[in-house]
């Protein structure tokens, strides 16, 4: 799952982008407004956590820039502002949910887990192809009696390539979404996950591969 937190308060925004990522989600992290909507636009994102007073473009008007774009993202605004008709105005902008600050952590996850559920493609705990299961509660492949681990990027990529078998990914749409549009890491990275997940698969003895296609990408096959 992937997520945008936008919060000017960049003391803040580190500590969020720092919890949400430990949670094994993807996340990236905007200090304003006009950066929270370009992001936003590429409807990249499963979910959206706003702060509403931010330079720039507050809270709500780019969640209302976003609605109107067509972008149906869910999204949860954290903000100090608390009186009713203000938590009105930012669901009837579009919101799904609201908490004020200050906010205890372990709501703030349970919040996003419950909108994250709410989505309508909700991505269940256990994806399967060609018999090999991917556990995205604990992060493990199993197939047959026989299961291992894997890491956080490992469990990512894996998890993209199962959200789209038979169809290629190329190595920037991978670093793109695992690794975060600004990241300084070589492309070098993709393939040195990729060939630990085959490692892995074949320890397996699952029927998958992850296969190169020239000029393509990387995609998952069952072999016949």
């Amino acid at each position: 799952m992937r997520l945008l937190i936008a919060e000017d308060d960049v003391k803040l925004l580190k500590t969020l982008t720092h919890l949400f990522t430990l949670q094994h989600y993807l996340v990236d992290g905007v200090n304003n407004g006009k950066d929270a909507l370009d992001y936003a636009l590429s409807g990249e994102y499963d979910g959206l956590v706003l702060d509403i007073m931010m330079p720039g473009m507050d809270g709500i008007t780019v969640l209302k820039e976003l609605r109107a774009a067509g972008i149906t993202t869910p999204a949860l605004f954290l903000t100090a502002r608390t009186e009713v008709y203000q938590r009105v105005e930012g669901l009837d902008a579009g919101a799904d949910d609201y908490l004020p600050k200050p906010f205890a952590t372990a709501e703030l996850l349970a919040r996003v887990r419950a909108m994250l559920r709410r989505k309508e493609q909700f991505t269940p705990d256990l994806r399967s192809f060609g018999g090999l299961t991917l556990n995205c509660s604990t992060y493990e492949i199993r197939f047959g009696e026989q299961s291992l681990p894997l890491s956080g990027k490992e469990f990512q990529v894996l998890e993209l390539l199962m959200q789209r078998p038979n169809m290629p990914l190329s190595t920037e749409q991978l670093m793109t979404h695992v690794w975060g549009w600004e990241t300084s890491v070589d492309t070098s990275v993709v393939w040195v996950h990729i060939s630990n997940l085959r490692k892995k698969i074949d320890a397996l003895g699952a029927p998958v591969r992850v296969r190169f296609a020239r000029n393509a990408g990387y995609l998952l096959e069952v072999d016949e």
